[in-house]
């Protein structure tokens, strides 16, 4: 905006009372404007009563044109003082951009007009506000207060700190720290949440423990600081001796501090002392209820934090996000959505963390329309350009069977980091497109990204569920000699299933025993389920003894023992195993299938007659069964695992929840279209074969979601190659 600068024509003539008087009276910036146009036919130089008043007035911090008037006004000022200059910063420093003061501070720069100690501080807060390329400025206004010997000063030192802090340069906000002379408790402060902003919480409690070294005496804001590394890093210890600091030191805690303290117990899983401290308080806020709704949500205690949420009078979206995450993580993903579309409807806006939670829970449903409609409120919403989200969108495609769909996410992220490459490394791979994956890899190397831990999970699992023993091999040597990276358990474990998959059990089992470290849970479950998949009954025992060792209550060991016992009929045993369970307490995992139909998700277990149209689900299923038998279908027995009459057998059998699934998707759907169908278990060997000859029979595809991996039937024939 043109401004007219204030000439001094009658400078040595006195102000008009009047004119004063307009000044001293005038309330809005539109009064101002009309006093500013009759000094200007004045002549006289009174910019500086002029701008004192009009910096001072209350509504100019929340209007940005009156900002940049006074701005202007103060720059075309005959004799600009540095005085008003730094007035009119702090009144650009209130308003809700702080990118303002930052134009400002560079039109004062370009001006000529002198700053001082007292400038530096207001711009430098307005920098750490702006973040981004505000950097530039924090380290050019650092450079200045050092040229006019300003950056002794320790305000304008905890100023530098806080920005350097704010702005991801921690580790020289911590130089700058260092050399202070007059640390107060303030730049203390500061620094402590500057690490906590930043992620370096392990920084921010060893500085806590140089802060009482050095006899500064914390106050609640601090404490509270600790008290949130300590909940970040889960580090219980540290956060009891908080705690009991605070305790010691009588300090009064108010409500600020037990929100913190619960939150710290609450993270850290220690949830009894946290529902004390809820129990105790009273009015009880919302980022204590948040926390204690997260706690219970992350223990899988779903229920209670469903409870306390429920009582929540307020709530925000931390807390709505904190609880559709506790559901998509505790496998209720209908549950997740449902209380997504019910804050829609009150109108909470979701962000990146609640969208995230919400394709989590449609990737664990494996329901392909629920993940169309997110993919479309993403687009609608502007989140489909953040990479996180895009990420995400390619798990949650790979698990809802959509592998083009995930392909296609994958070749239009125009920037990818390892994230990317390995989610789409994982989905061929759930599918057993082994080679593909590997060529993914290839292409990933090319691009010059670095492949971390996960993406070597992935590779190898890629390479088991395909048969690919000697490129498995060869990517395990890789992980190893390339890119020095430790195997861990996982790694092993993957290692363990590729030999056993492959028939290799000994060469497996010695791989085991040459392991640098005891191998735990995971590893000896992969060799006790390739044991099962092969039936070797005497290294079965064996490897089943060494994982009960670990842990006497795994119920896929006795499952799987069990099993191996059945597949010999050695009946005696199971009964045996099947009897510990009980004695013990183990109870196996229940199977069910789920299948989405219209938007809609219907689950079954074996022999179930919960569903509305469960006469007809079962009449299709009769139909289905002689239709199969007409090309050469006969239910395999041998995979009934319990000891019953031949009859019985086959009855049970046929009652399988996938089944059940397939009869009613038949019902709702026409030849040559898809059916999708996700399973909580392995897929037994009559009900792959059931579904392969569905597929041809009555020309549908049929997409099978199973514990690890997807098949794919289409003419009669699974992606799979019947190796899985």
């Amino acid at each position: 905006m043109e401004t007219a600068t204030l000439k001094p024509l009658a400078a040595a003539l006195p102000t008009p009372p009047s004119l004063n008087h307009r000044i001293l009276t005038a309330t809005t910036v539109p009064h101002f404007k009309q006093i500013h146009a009759q000094i200007l036919r004045s002549g006289l130089d009174i910019s500086a009563p002029f701008l004192s008043r009009l910096l001072a007035l209350p509504p100019l911090a929340s209007s940005p044109s009156s900002l940049d008037y006074a701005l202007s006004v103060l720059l075309h000022s005959p004799s600009p003082d540095f005085r008003l200059a730094n007035r009119a910063l702090r009144a650009l420093s209130c308003a809700a951009d702080p990118r303002r003061t930052l134009v400002a501070y560079g039109r004062l720069r370009r001006a000529g007009l002198a700053l001082d100690r007292f400038s530096f501080p207001t711009v430098l807060r307005a920098a750490a506000r702006a973040r981004g390329v505000a950097s530039v400025v924090a380290r050019e206004v650092h450079g200045l207060a050092a040229k006019t010997g300003s950056d002794a000063d320790p305000f304008v030192q905890t100023a530098v700190v806080g920005a350097y802090a704010a702005l991801g340069r921690a580790a020289e906000a911590r130089m700058v720290f260092d050399r202070m002379h007059h640390r107060d408790l303030v730049a203390w402060g500061v620094m402590l949440d500057g690490y906590c902003q930043s992620g370096f919480y392990n920084e921010a409690l060893q500085l806590f423990d140089e802060m009482k070294s050095s006899g500064i005496v914390p106050d609640r804001v601090i404490l509270a600081t600790i008290l949130s590394a300590c909940a970040r890093t889960r580090n219980l210890p540290s956060g009891r001796a908080v705690h009991s600091y605070i305790v010691e030191s009588n300090l009064s805690i108010d409500a600020h501090l037990q929100s913190a303290l619960i939150s710290m117990y609450s993270n850290c899983g220690s949830l009894d002392t946290a529902q004390r401290l809820y129990d105790d308080m009273s009015p009880k806020n919302l980022v204590a209820s948040t926390a204690m709704v997260f706690g219970y949500a992350k223990l899988g205690k779903i229920a209670v934090a469903r409870s306390i949420f429920d009582q929540m009078t307020d709530k925000d979206l931390v807390c709505w996000s904190a609880m559709i995450s506790g559901y998509a993580e505790s496998d209720q993903p209908n549950e997740a959505l449902k209380l997504f579309n019910e804050m829609q409807l009150l109108g909470v806006k979701p962000d990146q963390i609640t969208m995230l939670s919400v394709i989590s829970a449609c990737a664990n449903m494996g329901a392909i329309d629920q993940a169309k409609w997110v993919h479309i409120f993403l687009d609608k919403n502007g989140f489909h350009q953040i990479l996180s989200i895009r990420n995400a969108l390619i798990d949650m495609y790979s698990k809802c069977g959509s592998l083009a769909d995930a392909l296609t996410i994958f070749d239009e992220t125009a920037f990818k980091d390892v994230i990317t490459w390995t989610s789409m490394i994982t989905g061929f791979a759930m599918h057993g497109n082994g080679r593909s994956a590997l060529a993914v890899f290839d292409h990933m190397i090319l691009e010059g990204v670095k492949p971390n831990g996960v993406t070597f999970i992935s590779l190898l699992y890629a390479c088991s569920h395909a048969g690919l023993v000697n490129e498995g091999q060869r990517i395990f040597e890789t992980m190893i000699r390339d890119y020095r990276l430790e195997p861990k358990q996982e790694h092993y474990g993957c290692m363990v299933d590729l030999l056993g998959r492959a028939r290799l059990l000994q060469e497996a089992l010695e791989f085991v025993e040459s392991m640098p470290y005891a191998p735990n849970v995971v590893v000896w479950g992969s060799l006790l389920g390739a044991c099962r998949i092969h039936g070797d009954v005497k290294l079965g025992e064996l490897v089943a003894r060494r994982l009960l060792e670990l842990d006497p209550n795994h119920d896929g060991a006795y499952v799987l023992l069990s099993n191996i016992y059945a597949k010999a009929s050695r009946w005696e045993d199971v009964r045996e195993v099947r009897n510990l369970m009980k004695n013990k307490g183990v109870i196996k995992e229940a199977g069910f299938s789920w299948i989405e139909l219209n938007g809609y998700v219907h689950e079954f277990m074996m022999g179930d007659k919960s569903h509305p149209r469960s006469s007809e689900i079962y009449g299709k299923l009769d139909e289905v069964v002689k239709e199969l038998e007409l090309v050469g279908y006969a239910p395999d027995t041998a995979t009934v695992l319990v000891d019953l009459q031949e009859e019985e057998k086959r009855e049970a059998i046929l009652l399988h929840s996938e089944k059940l699934a397939l009869s009613l998707g038949l019902i709702d759907s026409k030849k040559g279209s898809l059916i999708h169908i996700a399973k909580n278990l392995r897929v037994c060997d009559d009900c792959h074969t059931f579904m392969k000859l569905a597929s041809k029979v009555f020309e549908r595809e049929i997409v099978l979601r199973d514990r690890t991996r997807f098949h794919q039937y289409k003419d009669g024939v699974c992606s799979c190659g019947d190796f899985w």
